[in-house]
């Protein structure tokens, strides 16, 4: 009896090992149901909450699109970087025609005082932000195409700054003809210059409310229109001289100071719809997180109700790239655009926790004294980031070195996304070489 029960103990310990099995290093496996939850992450696929390399996460190239400073040519190794990533800024080309075009309609209406000498030319001076920036390239090209200053090349339009052009005889411009009112008046680009400070920064508010200072001192009342690629250095530029002498100085940007300006006497500025933009530049990462179609809460309703309507932005599949549209602000209707970082309403609806989880992102802005990135733009998207429950650490750069902004992403492990703002439209590579790592 006691052998015959020695023999089915054995038995039922041979049949638990089997049951078990054994691993290549001999320790006990278990069946699949009963794998351990909390494995190596990188053992679980992502979309089970393992890890994903840098270079497949999510990013977003925003403000300054990837591209050849020189001829203005897309870079499409850097917008299509993985299968998750977009650019997300403004339509340009429409906004510079806005811009060229708000400034000529005050012209004509204000004709019988714009001339403030009374010389039949109306002289202008124009404050260019980054001569390699493809937006500021617009906008130059937009005010000269529109005050018939334009001088084409190759069938594209000369956006090189002049110097100064007292005479007329520039090459990148030409004195334009305007008749208003059955008179014929000369259009002049008196001066234009990169505002470049001395350490690199471009797009600088103090240079500019140096330079007019200077163009003053040359040109007296011949400066009847002050022009500015952004109202960062348009309001400088305002601040400094306009303002007191009743100029009419036009930017862009539609920042709060200078649509606040507007009641003073700043001519007018072009709102970029920085609110379409911000919102945007996350929801964008936000739906690449969620694995989710891209255009949901963008042309496609979410389900909170957020969705934009397709007068306010527009996509462009070949450039994989989200453009939102321009609006004139003018002394009509400035008071509708007080507000520059308040949410945009049809997109201003709180996300689910549950159902969209809290992911972390990295943000840089090229300089944190950028006007309109800092005062308007980020204000906006740190309302967004709790809209579409992101953590995002916001980076500030100094506006001259993308080094500066990349030593402080040692490790893009501990993010899920990544929101890009170079400093130079060429430099994706610095960036995409730290994801590849």
């Amino acid at each position: 009896m006691k052998k015959t029960l020695a023999l089915l103990l054995a038995l039922v310990m041979v049949m638990s090992l089997a049951a078990c099995g054994n691993n290549a290093d001999g320790e006990a496996s278990k069946a699949p149901e009963e794998t351990n939850s909390s494995a190596p992450a990188d053992s679980t696929p992502p979309e089970q909450g393992g890890s994903v390399a840098n270079k497949d996460k999510p990013l977003v190239w925003f403000n300054r699109q990837p591209s050849n400073s020189s001829t203005g040519e897309l870079d499409m190794d850097a917008l299509s970087f993985n299968k998750d990533t977009y650019y997300v800024g403004f339509d340009a080309v429409q906004g510079a025609e806005l811009q060229g075009q708000m400034i000529l309609d005050y012209i004509t209406a204000h004709i019988d005082e714009i001339d403030r000498n009374g010389d039949g030319v109306i002289g202008y001076v124009l404050a260019i932000g980054d001569i390699g920036h493809n937006d500021s390239i617009a906008r130059t090209r937009g005010v000269r195409k529109a005050l018939d200053t334009a001088v084409e090349d190759g069938g594209a339009i000369k956006s090189d700054a002049v110097g100064i052009n007292a005479d007329g005889s520039a090459s990148a411009v030409k004195d334009g003809k305007l008749t208003i009112g059955g008179k014929e008046y000369t259009v002049r680009e008196l001066a234009s210059q990169e505002m470049k400070n001395s350490a690199g920064a471009t797009w600088d508010a103090a240079t500019a409310g140096n330079t007019i200072g200077t163009w003053v001192s040359t040109f007296g009342d011949q400066i009847d229109i002050v022009a500015s690629n952004n109202d960062g250095m348009g309001m400088a530029m305002f601040n400094a001289w306009s303002k007191e002498n009743k100029v009419p100085t036009f930017g862009y940007d539609a920042n709060a100071d200078a649509v606040a300006a507007i009641a003073d006497g700043y001519g007018g500025t072009i709102s970029q719809h920085a609110d379409v933009q911000a919102y945007l530049t996350l929801r964008v990462l936000r739906n690449a997180l969620d694995g989710v179609d891209i255009d949901t809460g963008i042309g496609t309703a979410d389900d909170a109700g957020n969705v934009l309507s397709d007068d306010v932005y527009k996509y462009v599949d070949a450039e994989r790239s989200y453009y939102a549209l321009n609006a004139a602000v003018t002394a009509e209707n400035y008071q509708d655009f007080l507000d520059a970082t308040k949410p945009y309403a049809p997109v201003s609806n709180q996300l689910k926790d549950d159902a969209h989880p809290t992911k972390s992102v990295w943000l840089n802005i090229y300089n944190s004294a950028d006007n309109f990135l800092s005062a308007t733009y980020q204000p906006l998207l740190q309302n967004y980031d709790d809209i579409l429950n992101l953590n995002v650490e916001y980076i500030g750069g100094d506006g001259q070195t993308e080094a500066n902004i990349t030593n402080r992403l040692g490790n893009p492990s501990q993010y899920d996304a990544f929101a890009i703002n170079m400093v130079k439209t060429d430099n994706s590579a610095s960036y995409t070489a730290l994801l590849n790592q």
